[in-house]
């Protein structure tokens, strides 16, 4: 989880990104966030998210993001 926070405080400073579950829904997070997380993701994290998965649920928090990763990590 904290890999994730370091990537998206660097996206965005000034979010607290631990307690914001709205990154989508207030437009924190565009779609050219979306695109560099998901690479940013892959890269770090070994996983590589499918087309289907980037919906706004999966993206609204930090911890929906989180929960997508280790989903797809369990998968492998």
């Amino acid at each position: 989880m904290e890999e994730l926070l370091e990537i998206l405080q660097e996206m965005h400073p000034d979010v607290d990104f631990e307690l914001c579950d709205t990154l989508i829904d207030d437009k924190i997070l565009d779609s050219f966030d979306i695109v560099e997380l998901v690479s940013e993701i892959s890269n770090t994290f070994d996983v590589r998210i499918p087309a289907e998965a980037i919906v706004p649920e999966n993206f609204n928090s930090a911890e929906t993001i989180y929960a997508l990763i280790e989903s797809l990590e369990n998968e492998d």
